[in-house]
């Protein structure tokens, strides 16, 4: 059992020297969510925004709002 554990390790060692000098020879500018994940959040923000106020305000739904103290019962018909 030694054996394998001592390979697991080294495998496991080895994997983290090569993602560090990766890491040691990436460029260090700025990817694309640093660049435009501001703008580009913010810009969902709005249209979200906006698209609800249009829906809420000009389209007319009924939102299922409370009938109580609204509805009166109708008179009972005897035949």
């Amino acid at each position: 059992m030694f054996p394998l554990v001592k390979s697991a390790l080294a495998l496991t060692g080895r994997g983290i020297q090569r993602t560090v000098s990766r890491q040691a020879h990436h460029k260090a500018g700025p990817d694309f969510h640093d660049k435009y994940g501001n703008i580009i959040l913010l810009s969902g923000t709005v249209f979200c925004a906006s698209i609800w106020t249009y829906v809420i305000t000009q389209t007319g739904i009924a939102w299922n709002l409370s009938p109580v103290g609204r509805i009166t019962p109708k008179e009972w018909k005897d035949q």
